[in-house]
């Protein structure tokens, strides 16, 4: 059930990606409802001399610098990735700057920098943006906005909607990394290892997964707020089918597993900024799966599970000890302010 707040506030579970978050999407959708946007895919497919994807985002990430990342670097791979997800390659992305009163220049060159890296090793130009500029305390030195448009190759069709029954779920490799990262740069932790945030641009991942089965990818999702668990309600939701995953299967590295042991976490709900769900015909699960491999966000790929008919928009997980449990969406707030 969604958390109710005193007087109707918004709280931050509301932006924690998962019960709350989606009930507060389709409120706030409800009064700009459309065809296009209703379909709640992670960018909007148009027509217009081809297709073309088109997606925006916010980025209020604390701190704004972290380890394997920053809050430019954030803004860049989350709007690339989110093109990405329904298969398209990003033209340019627009940039927005909220900055508070007091902010170090310095912040934002680096900041910029970041951004600057980020475009070039996804291929992509920034073309527009805006900045504006807070009294103290009204901003936390910065927030970011992004959008981001792309063109959908021919023979491409994905979206959350797709999935059929007996369709392979595949994961692009270990889950949790950005958010222990996040948490261990905002609390002060020190681990036994130098975990780092997954954060990375996916296009060119989903290209070549693409160029060797363009029809087999019926879906994908990036599994940022809200975690694994949450991706694949979604999934099972759109698709109307359920979804079985088998724990054994689903890679965690051993650092984050035990981090999360050690602060009460579950690694399905801690959110990546640079990992995918897939979920993929069967006939040609094993060539999409050779072709992530043979890139380097995609080595430890791997097939954790399938689509079927059952109970429409439920997800089980098959246990190492036998049993299944249900992995429901994430209901609350797990960590704010993380991308």
């Amino acid at each position: 059930m969604t958390e109710q707040s005193p007087e109707g506030l918004i709280l931050l579970s509301h932006g924690s990606g998962g019960v709350s978050s989606h009930a507060l999407v389709e409120r706030l959708v409800g009064h700009i409802s459309n065809r296009t946007l209703s379909r709640l895919d992670d960018s909007a497919v148009l027509e217009a001399n081809g297709r073309i994807a088109f997606t925006t985002d916010g980025y209020t990430v604390d701190p704004l610098f972290f380890p394997g990342g920053d809050i430019g670097r954030l803004a860049v791979c989350g709007t690339v990735n989110d093109l990405a997800m329904v298969g398209a390659q990003p033209i340019a992305l627009s940039l927005a700057f909220i900055v508070e009163e007091g902010t170090q220049a310095k912040v934002l060159d680096d900041v910029m920098s970041s951004i600057r890296d980020t475009c070039m090793l996804a291929g992509v130009d920034v073309v527009t943006g805006d900045t504006k500029v807070v009294n103290r305390g009204k901003a936390d030195r910065l927030f970011v906005t992004t959008a981001g448009i792309g063109m959908i190759p021919d023979r491409v069709d994905i979206s959350g909607h797709n999935a059929r029954p007996g369709d392979v779920v595949i994961v692009s490799g270990p889950i949790g990394d950005h958010g222990v990262a996040i948490m261990g740069a905002r609390e002060g932790l020190s681990f036994t290892s130098a975990i780092k945030s997954d954060c990375a641009p996916l296009n060119s991942l989903v290209a070549r997964m693409l160029a060797a089965a363009p029809r087999a990818v019926r879906a994908l999702r990036d599994p940022t707020r809200g975690g694994l668990a949450t991706a694949l309600n979604e999934l099972a939701g759109q698709s109307a089918l359920e979804i079985a995953v088998d724990e054994a299967a689903v890679p965690v590295r051993g650092d984050v597993r035990s981090a999360c042991e050690m602060l009460g976490l579950d690694p399905y709900y801690v959110a990546n900024e640079g990992k995918l769900v897939a979920i993929v015909d069967p006939a040609f699960s094993n060539t999409v799966l050779d072709a992530m491999h043979g890139h380097p966000l995609g080595r430890e790929a791997a097939i954790v599970g399938e689509a079927m008919k059952g109970m429409p928009g439920r997800v089980v997980v098959r246990t190492r000890m036998g049993p299944s449990r249900l992995l429901v969406m994430l209901t609350g707030e797990l960590l704010p302010r993380i991308c």
